[in-house]
């Protein structure tokens, strides 16, 4: 692959947190709303901005509703994990002098707040959390957000991501869009220029 910069989605691509987002979120309908929903149900509202989520759910308090979802994903943390290959194929790239970013529907305090974020945090030169443009995916703005901090060329950018909104967002900026077939459970649906089985096949 001849890029020069690779944006990564975080929720699905970087770090598995279906069942941390989705057993969270389970338990804030629960407690909130006194509804049982399952987690295929909920799974709609996996990878969106967890503002919108909430609205999208009905909550008579949305921000109140966030707050909680937030506390239980905290106590819940411990079921996320990295995806196999992701940490030695961020070595590498950066070792490659790939320039690397986050596009992410996290807030900030979401996003930094998670250990493994921490632990990779050198590997990227620019991070686009939610609060850092003013339309959300899949608008280009984070996207473009990310260019506009670095500089690149557009036809030199690649977004590795999940979902549809990752894959609109991407192309809506003009930049190659790479679906995470190991986080996605839409991968025959959404066109990508590359389909990647494993993180590895980045540096191939």
């Amino acid at each position: 692959m001849n890029y020069t910069h690779i944006v990564f989605d975080v929720d699905g691509t970087l770090l598995d947190t279906e069942k941390t987002g989705m057993v969270s979120l389970q338990q804030t309908v629960r407690q909130l709303m006194d509804r049982e929903m399952t987690l295929e149900e909920l799974y709609p509202y996996f990878g969106i901005p967890s503002w919108e989520a909430v609205i999208r759910l009905g909550f008579e308090d949305p921000h109140h509703a966030a707050v909680v979802w937030e506390h239980h994903f905290q106590e819940l943390l411990h079921l996320t994990v990295p995806f196999p290959g992701i940490e030695e194929t961020l070595e590498v790239l950066h070792d490659n002098g790939i320039v690397m970013g986050v596009v992410t529907s996290r807030n900030r305090a979401e996003f930094e707040s998670d250990p493994y974020i921490a632990r990779w945090k050198h590997f990227f030169t620019v991070t686009v959390c939610a609060e850092d443009s003013l339309a959300h995916k899949p608008a280009p703005d984070p996207m473009l957000t990310f260019i506009s901090r670095t500089g690149a060329e557009p036809a030199g950018v690649l977004f590795v991501g999940d979902t549809f909104y990752d894959q609109q967002c991407a192309h809506a900026a003009g930049t190659s869009f790479a679906l995470a077939t190991w986080g996605s459970r839409n991968e025959k649906d959404i066109p990508a220029e590359h389909y990647l089985n494993h993180p590895t096949d980045l540096i191939i």
